[in-house]
């Protein structure tokens, strides 16, 4: 199986009042086509940035991103991006509407008729067949999140980058949509890089787990999944691995579903950067 995204010391460095930060450094990575990989670690170690430097938000400071050996040094529809926040869809649109949308934009379709023809498809794929004419503020936020992949894939990217896209949800909910991607990318194949905070998250929807240290932010280990799907806490082999992250990352004893929790709040890169940019 080729490889589709190849990371090479990927390094990016913030300045912030007049002193660097260095949010990630030495980021090695090679994703395979149609991998499901996982991205767990503590509050401010560049899981957001590392998803943004790969999208081509970000400038790097050094190192590369390549899809299928072309260096992606900026945003493209082979690269599709969720993101935690249940506002991402515009208020003004219905939801066949807002998937249309970026058909439109990418000029993916062709015509209207394809363009509609393809929305409802993949409205259809993520179960929400009867809610094309509802605007979001009629939605409940799993089903935003819903179309917002719906959305991402739409447009056919060689790698979809979700960013803690359930992280706003309740636990109920989460858990019906970790089933439902987990669905939805057996169904597509197309290879997944999901940022998480939650171990049990990470272990149920990753085939490869990977662990990242902050400030700045490396990789700490990469944990081959050999649990099959579908996953749950009492799967054999599952404690091990939770086992093996708890210790890796420190986490709390007694956490709900394994949350990172640091003993001191540190102020993250993101929180920093976000007070320089008020402040000017």
């Amino acid at each position: 199986m080729k490889h589709v995204l190849t990371i090479s010391k990927l390094t990016k460095h913030f300045r912030v009042h007049e002193r660097t930060l260095i949010a990630l450094q030495d980021i090695d990575l090679s994703v395979k086509e149609g991998e499901f990989i996982t991205i767990i670690g503590p509050s401010g170690c560049g899981k957001s940035t590392l998803l943004r430097c790969i999208a081509g938000f970000e400038t790097l400071t050094q190192g590369s991103v390549r899809v299928e050996g072309q260096e992606a040094n900026r945003p493209g529809i082979d690269r599709m991006m969720v993101f935690q926040g249940l506002d991402q869809l515009f208020p003004w649109l219905t939801v066949l509407e807002n998937v249309a949308f970026a058909l439109r934009v990418t000029r993916t379709a062709g015509t209207k008729k394809k363009s509609r023809t393809l929305a409802e498809s993949y409205i259809n794929l993520v179960g929400l067949r009867g809610y094309e004419d509802f605007y979001p503020h009629q939605l409940s936020g799993g089903m935003k999140q819903r179309v917002a992949i719906a959305r991402a894939l739409s447009v056919q990217p060689k790698i979809l980058l979700m960013d803690e896209p359930f992280g706003s949800l309740d636990t109920f909910t989460r858990k019906a949509l970790q089933e439902e991607l987990a669905s939805i990318w057996q169904k597509t194949k197309v290879t997944v890089l999901f940022v998480t905070h939650n171990i049990e998250e990470a272990i149920i929807q990753g085939d490869r787990i990977i662990a990242m240290s902050s400030q700045p932010g490396r990789i700490l280990t990469v944990i081959d999944n050999p649990i099959s799907r579908p996953r749950t806490p009492d799967s054999p082999g599952f404690a091990d691995i939770w086992d093996d992250l708890h210790r890796l990352l420190g986490v709390q004893k007694g956490s709900v579903g394994g949350s990172l929790r640091q003993q001191q709040r540190i102020v993250s890169y993101e929180e920093m950067e976000t007070r320089r940019l008020v402040a000017t």
